[in-house]
């Protein structure tokens, strides 16, 4: 994202938001926010949008208090007009859909930020993307290395070979670093994650060696833990020299912030926003937004 888009995008969230002084509330239609947030179709965003109702009702918050449906008079030519359904949402209503989203879409990762803070000043929205970035991050990383642990299982490698596999992982990242050593040299406890401790790129780097050995392993039906520990270490060697060829050493990367500490604050955050989010006003319609056709599932 370039450093003038934020600006611009936050110029174009602020003129789209709507207030009702009486109630002392910030709100925004759903359908002023669907195109910003690069959904095409109304269909889609609903779906998005009853999602974000699920994590409401999963919360323990009232749905009601953000998200309520509207019907709204659009022109379609001619002088004539014709009625859409639309919601009005709160700003918490907001930061669900947005948690809801991809946030590999630009608008999405910037919304998630947006949203998320009640002063909308440039340095601070940056400030939570790239720790939003790290999250998203280090969550990614979880899956591919769940579905690593998976595929070893399936081929005769248990909890104990994964650990050698992934370790062996590291030292090839890490020019020979062991894990363990990485630990030391960070002051990390023996039981955390090395993983929750690294910056992002470091992060993303040990993702994608991850997915390399998921996508082989496949490919190829590797079987038994020589095989696929020779095929996770080439493949931290081989992410280890694309960096190394833009001066970048991870061993020398410094620690970040624990990701656990990160994610609680995440969550704090979230309920200080329901709060200070206020309340719509009533008298407006409470059609309640639909709910996903499906319970589980993956982002759109």
């Amino acid at each position: 994202m370039t450093e003038h888009s934020i600006p611009q995008l936050t110029a174009h969230f602020d003129a789209i938001c709507q207030h009702d002084s009486a109630a002392g509330v910030e709100f925004w239609f759903a359908r002023d926010l669907m195109e910003p947030l690069g959904y095409a179709r109304w269909e889609n965003f609903t779906t998005a949008i009853g999602r974000a109702v699920e994590s409401c009702q999963t919360t323990g918050y009232e749905v009601h208090d953000h998200f309520r449906g509207v019907t709204k008079m659009i022109d379609i030519g001619k002088g004539g007009q014709r009625p859409v359904d639309d919601f009005m949402l709160t700003r918490y209503a907001c930061y669900l859909i947005a948690q809801n989203g991809d946030p590999r879409k630009q608008a999405i990762a910037f919304a998630q930020s947006y949203f998320a803070i009640q002063t909308r000043k440039q340095e601070l929205i940056e400030d939570r993307m790239r720790l939003q970035a790290r999250l998203d991050a280090r969550e990614k990383l979880r899956e591919s290395e769940k579905t690593l642990s998976q595929n070893l299982y399936e081929r005769g490698v248990d909890d104990a070979g994964f650990g050698r596999i992934r370790s062996q992982g590291d030292a090839a990242l890490f020019g020979g670093h062991s894990t363990q050593a990485m630990k030391d040299k960070f002051g990390i406890a023996q039981k955390r994650p090395l993983a929750d401790f690294l910056p992002t790129l470091t992060i993303a780097a040990k993702n994608l060696a991850t997915e390399m050995t998921n996508h082989n392993v496949m490919q190829a039906d590797l079987q038994g833990e020589r095989s696929i520990t020779h095929e996770h270490v080439q493949n931290n060697q081989s992410v280890r020299e694309m960096l190394g060829q833009r001066g970048i050493k991870p061993e020398q990367l410094p620690a970040e912030e624990d990701i656990k500490k990160l994610e609680r604050r995440v969550q704090a955050e979230a309920k200080r926003l329901e709060k200070q989010s206020g309340k719509l006003p009533d008298g407006a319609e409470n059609k309640i937004p639909p709910r996903p056709p499906f319970a589980k599932g993956g982002r759109q």
